[in-house]
């Protein structure tokens, strides 16, 4: 019969315990990292300017997701549209996150800063605005894959429009040929839902 030393028993016990550790905290940390992405707002992305930002700065406040294009036929209206409703609803409670995407018949195909230039000074656009992004293929931006996953609803043109509540919950994803004017109540009634809980914890 092999005798094992004791020394050795004890550090083959030793190794054991460690190797069963490591697995349990690893195991935590996959779970913490699941948590954090379960809703909108947990996600960071690189904003218009190239700088990686958090979304949790417009948590507490309702978000309008939007991929747009500076060459769409839908460009125009939505765009006066979403700088409406950021004029009259934001920023305090409302943001409008615009995220440009060329995926779309190519009607995205300036740099960031000729986005920017073009939101900013052809349509006064003063929300949020992104990098330009990929919302499908082998590296989608997550944020956004998070909106299809949520809703079931992929983007199949420019300017599809998903509501995000303050807590980061995707309430629902519109297209293209739905007016930013039609979800305006549906804003409106989540930003007064919002106003009144904020009174009622104070």
């Amino acid at each position: 019969m092999l005798r094992i030393p004791a020394a050795t028993r004890g550090r083959v016990m030793l190794l054991g315990s460690a190797l069963l550790l490591s697995v349990a905290l690893l195991a935590v940390h996959m779970t913490r990292s699941s948590q954090k992405a379960q809703d909108f707002y947990s996600f960071r992305s690189t904003n218009i300017r190239g700088k990686e930002v958090s979304l949790e700065k417009y948590r507490g406040s309702a978000s309008l997701v939007v991929n747009v294009a500076s060459d769409c036929g839908y460009t125009e209206g939505h765009y006066k549209a979403l700088q409406s409703l950021q004029t009259d609803l934001g920023p305090r409670h409302f943001n409008v996150l615009a995220f440009p995407c060329n995926q779309f018949g190519g009607q995205e195909p300036g740099t960031n800063a000729e986005i920017e230039s073009f939101a900013r000074h052809v349509h006064g656009a003063t929300f949020p605005m992104f990098a330009k992004t990929t919302i499908f293929g082998s590296k989608p931006e997550p944020a956004f894959k998070f909106l299809i996953d949520s809703t079931g609803k992929e983007p199949r043109w420019n300017f599809w429009k998903y509501l995000v509540d303050p807590g980061g919950k995707v309430l629902g994803g519109w297209g293209p040929e739905t007016s930013v004017d039609e979800i305006r109540p549906r804003v409106i009634e989540l930003i007064r839902e919002i106003i009144l809980s904020r009174r009622v914890e104070l």
